[in-house]
């Protein structure tokens, strides 16, 4: 989702397919042996198979709000701590959350409640003061991780609305209103 996000957000043309993974056509094994979603041939013949690597080729060919981080900045520093987070714990986490009987062995509950800890409670402290993650303006970061947010959110959505975490909520709640999601969305 945040690929094709990007995607569209620069005005990038593309043609959508969409994969069944238990089905996955040889074109695309082809392009990337690896077989993961997604993957974006350009029309220099490039190969790009992972879906932040795509987002910054997509805002290095336009880039109309500035969504990129200014190189050695703070900004990116930030940029790159949450996105680390994001893709390496939290998105583990999330996998054993989301999917508890492919993990048996887990406590989801204590799963829950590590990723309270460690990434929902701070993201949301972020937000207490500002409209996005780095400020007053959306940036690659909060585009890079609100659709794993909406994913841990959409597993049990009463639990979340319970939680003191109205920031991020509301945060959520921009992009899921968003023209841009609904593109994004659109089968």
């Amino acid at each position: 989702m945040r690929a094709r996000f990007t995607l569209i957000y620069s005005q990038i043309p593309f043609e959508l397919r969409e994969i069944e993974l238990r089905n996955k056509p040889e074109q695309m094994l082809q392009l990337s042996p690896k077989g993961t979603v997604p993957v974006l041939l350009t029309a220099e013949q490039t190969v790009i198979d992972q879906s932040l690597d795509i987002m910054y080729w997509a805002l290095h060919q336009h880039d109309p709000q500035a969504w990129l981080p200014v190189p050695s900045t703070e900004q990116k520093q930030l940029t790159d701590h949450w996105i680390d987070m994001n893709d390496g714990p939290f998105k583990r986490l999330l996998d054993i959350y989301k999917y508890p009987q492919r993990y048996p062995q887990e406590d989801t509950q204590k799963i829950f409640e590590e990723a309270l800890e460690i990434y929902v409670f701070p993201l949301n402290q972020r937000l207490k003061d500002q409209p996005f993650l780095l400020g007053q303006n959306i940036s690659l970061l909060d585009v890079a991780i609100f659709p794993f947010i909406r994913q841990f959110i959409n597993v049990d959505i009463q639990k979340c609305h319970q939680l003191p975490i109205k920031q991020l909520l509301d945060w959520l709640n921009f992009f899921l209103q968003s023209d841009l999601f609904h593109k994004v969305m659109a089968k």
